[in-house]
């Protein structure tokens, strides 16, 4: 697939919940999954030209299942890494962001 222009922001969504026909409901999709600092997309772009985006917001929800839980969100501001949990904020350390990767299954 290549990207006739790439956006100066990417977004991408990631579905972490899976109807379970058995179940007759939602589960939550809890596996790990890890995402890059950096991202670069090489041999995407028309021109042949190499993007790099570097990550800068990541949206977390917390909890076991689609019908409850909470959103976090962490963002990156002026090379600061900031937690947010409703009124709460709070700096974070870089590598508190790998915590946010899912559970270790």
């Amino acid at each position: 697939m290549k990207i006739k222009k790439p956006p100066q922001i990417l977004s991408i969504h990631l579905k972490r919940f899976k109807y379970i026909e058995q179940l007759g409901r939602y589960k939550k999709l809890s596996c790990r999954v890890v995402f890059p600092l950096e991202l670069k997309l090489s041999n995407t772009v028309e021109e042949y030209v190499d993007i790099e985006y570097s990550l800068f917001a990541v949206v977390v929800h917390v909890g076991s299942g689609p019908n409850h839980g909470h959103y976090v969100s962490l963002v990156k501001s002026h090379n600061y890494w900031l937690f947010f949990d409703d009124e709460i904020v709070e700096m974070i350390e870089e590598s508190a962001v790998q915590t946010f990767f899912g559970s270790s299954q």
